[in-house]
């Protein structure tokens, strides 16, 4: 695409963003991780004062007890302070990261348990939207901090969770996985779960090298999932909310993360698939910058009925932000 188009897009899409009413928790965590993305790919000022004045003013009404989803709001704050040199975005950035190192609910070797709110939602369950939530945030938070444990830590969270979700024949993700039961529970290959792993694994490659171990086992398991997904590519350019389900609805939020990592991954087979995400993510973005096709808020569903009834009605600060990083990757920015 036109350079000049895309930036025009971010524009819409960050400005219908930033009218969302989203609270501190991760549908906002997601949105300004986006909006952040779209100030680091374009250098446009008012991006960063959005993104400022709305963390500012949430600092000042007090915001909730830690879990693993609210820590997606660290994303924001780690970008603030790279922009601004604010030391109390930092602080409490490393206190989120604080928590999940010490305080998190974990399982079997150190896993990090789902959890979105104070009560144990989700005893023993390992669900790939921990990826963005907490181990990519605490990637960056220890790389920041020059915190080895951190970092081993977080590189830790990808290697279980691929033991855990990523199926060996098919090399997609499942969504969740209990420890209890040992197994997937209804054994989706749910599309946003797919992007969640999909783009945490391409950001975090652009973050640790070769010297890292786990660089090798992260390229591998992201090399074969991508393979995997370009073949489940809808003829709109799209993916549907169940990856392997024909019948199930075609979902941009779960494009937009996919797409992003074949963005930043850059195979040249996949080029052509790249071009056929963009014009059908690029459909889908209103003419007030709503991203529609949105699915809703989906714990681990029951059946593959319960995941096709989620409504998509509305604009999600998920498909905000996750567009927001599809349209900032294909600008090429670090």
């Amino acid at each position: 695409m036109d350079e000049l188009e895309v930036k025009r897009l971010i524009g819409l899409v960050v400005d219908r963003t930033m009218r969302l009413d989203f609270s501190w928790d991760w549908p906002g965590g997601v949105a300004l991780y986006g909006v952040c993305r779209a100030f680091e790919a374009t250098g446009e000022e008012r991006y960063l004062d959005a993104a400022k004045a709305w963390v500012d003013e949430y600092l000042e009404l007090g915001i909730p007890a830690f879990n693993v989803n609210v820590c997606a709001m660290g994303h924001c704050l780690l970008s603030l302070h790279e922009a601004t040199g604010e030391d109390r975005y930092l602080e409490l950035a490393m206190r989120k990261a604080e928590y999940l190192s010490k305080d998190a609910t974990r399982f079997g070797e150190g896993v990090l348990q789902h959890t979105v709110s104070p009560k144990d939602d989700f005893p023993g369950q390992a669900w790939a939207d921990t990826l963005f939530m907490a181990a990519y945030f605490l990637l960056r938070a220890g790389l920041k901090a020059g915190n080895k444990a951190w970092v081993d830590d977080a590189l830790s969270q990808w290697y279980w969770h691929e033991e855990l979700l990523q199926d060996p024949v098919t090399n997609l993700y499942y969504h969740g996985y209990d420890d209890a039961r040992k197994d997937h529970m209804s054994s989706i290959y749910w599309g946003r779960a797919n992007a969640w792993a999909a783009y945490t694994m391409a950001r975090a490659l652009t973050l640790v090298t070769y010297i890292y171990p786990m660089y090798m086992r992260i390229d591998g398991s992201l090399r074969d999932q991508l393979s995997a997904l370009v073949r489940l590519q809808s003829p709109d350019g799209l993916w549907h909310t169940v990856l392997d389900d024909p019948s199930s609805y075609c979902e941009t939020s779960a494009s937009a993360g996919i797409a992003a990592a074949i963005a930043l991954r850059g195979y040249p087979l996949h080029r052509k698939h790249l071009a056929k995400a963009t014009e059908g993510i690029v459909a889908n973005i209103g003419s007030d910058g709503s991203v529609l096709n949105v699915s809703g808020g989906t714990a681990v569903m029951p059946c593959v009925e319960d995941y096709k009834a989620i409504p998509r009605k509305r604009a999600q600060g998920w498909g905000q932000g996750l567009t927001l990083a599809f349209l900032s990757a294909l600008l090429r920015r670090p």
